[in-house]
């Protein structure tokens, strides 16, 4: 996906179910934009149904145009789809402008339901509608014969616990739908003889392979789930959406923390000449918008949401790309805090006269200050 005199980067997707159209705005605007080139995609859940969809339209020959088609028509035949699910809501909730399922009994049944049976009981046909729609919309042949797109797509192995990564050789459907197994909705998938759910497990999305095998410059995080919620959770559904949120940022946070790490112990040994010494980080986040949502508008497929997602993950690029684009090719724009949470809590030092221990004084965290 080159262009004379652009800049390149990769980009690395997180998934979120319905939130996934997020990085449908995101991705849409940045493909918009000819200063910038995709080299390579890395994709876990919904990040990876983008990332596959992004593929197929780019290999069509349409090129940046048909990648952009080929994503507003999947999530345009989504909430098609969608129309005949139960998780619809309420009339109260269109009149009063909430996006959430809350209210809905349906959410509610299914809330109760999957506490006490699995998918392998309530699912025995393991019915997906996603699957039919990825058959129907994509041809994984023109997806692995995509040369101009590095393609990492990554899944939990049940028995092992660890993440495996699929590349765009090897990617079939079976392939995406472990990505976006999800255990409490469907059945486990199997492949070669293993068991695979929802990457987001274990890599939401991950980012070594793209460092390890593309070499970018410059890696932009595309991220749909908020690190720092202020609100302390107090009811049940709020205390369910903070743990979805900490549960599929966790192996994100802890790579960008170890990638940071590295770079500063690289720049402090003087290791230039490291693989990934001069990767630079960036991050694409709709936070401000996505705080304002529950954990049950994921499931939330109606095509009025969906394309208020677009619309926020578009703007949020758009504004990306107006702050940062000069700096793409020369440094990082990620800030630590925002996507790392602040660091631990200082060890209490011994007071000098023997007396009791006293918290050290907290470092003052420097783009925290800035921001003021």
């Amino acid at each position: 996906m080159c262009a004379t005199d652009a800049k390149h980067i990769d980009i690395a997707l997180q998934g979120g179910g319905a939130h996934g159209a997020l990085a449908w705005g995101m991705l849409d605007r940045l493909l918009e934009d000819e200063r910038l080139s995709i080299r390579g995609i890395s994709g876990t859940s919904a990040g990876a149904v983008n990332a596959v969809v992004l593929a197929d339209g780019f290999a069509r020959g349409g090129g940046r145009a048909g990648a952009r088609r080929a994503l507003a028509t999947f999530w345009r035949a989504l909430s098609h789809a969608a129309r005949l699910s139960p998780f619809q809501r309420t009339p109260l909730d269109h009149l009063m402008g909430r996006w959430t399922l809350d209210s809905s009994p349906a959410y509610a049944f299914f809330q109760m339901a999957t506490s006490m049976v699995s998918p392998y009981e309530f699912n025995p046909f393991n019915i997906n509608p996603l699957r039919s729609l990825l058959a129907e919309l994509i041809d994984f042949e023109r997806v692995r014969a995509c040369d101009e797109l590095g393609l990492f797509i990554s899944a939990t192995n049940v028995r092992t616990g660890r993440a495996r990564i699929f590349r765009r050789h090897e990617l079939d459907i079976d392939k995406v739908m472990a990505s976006a197994s999800l255990p409490q909705l469907f059945q486990a998938v199997e492949i070669d003889g293993e068991a695979y759910w929802d990457g987001g497990y274990m890599g939401n999305p991950v980012l070594f392979p793209l460092i390890d095998e593309s070499c970018p410059r410059d890696l932009v995080i595309i991220q749909i789930n908020p690190v720092v919620r202020n609100e302390l959770p107090r009811t049940a559904a709020e205390i369910a959406n903070r743990l979805n949120e900490i549960t599929f940022n966790a192996s994100l946070v802890r790579e960008i923390s170890s990638i940071l790490l590295l770079k500063r112990l690289i720049d402090e040994e003087n290791q230039a000449h490291v693989r990934f010494a001069d990767t630079r980080l960036h991050r694409i986040s709709a936070d401000d918008a996505v705080l304002q949502l529950s954990v049950s508008s994921k499931l939330n497929a109606a095509w009025d949401f969906l394309s208020y997602l677009h619309d926020v993950g578009y703007a949020a690029a758009d504004g990306w790309i107006e702050r940062n684009f000069k700096l793409v090719g020369r440094r990082s724009t990620i800030e630590a805090g925002p996507v790392c949470g602040p660091g631990p809590e200082p060890e209490p030092e011994p007071d000098a006269d023997g007396g009791p221990a006293r918290a050290a004084p907290a470092r003052r965290n420097p783009a925290r200050h800035r921001d003021r």
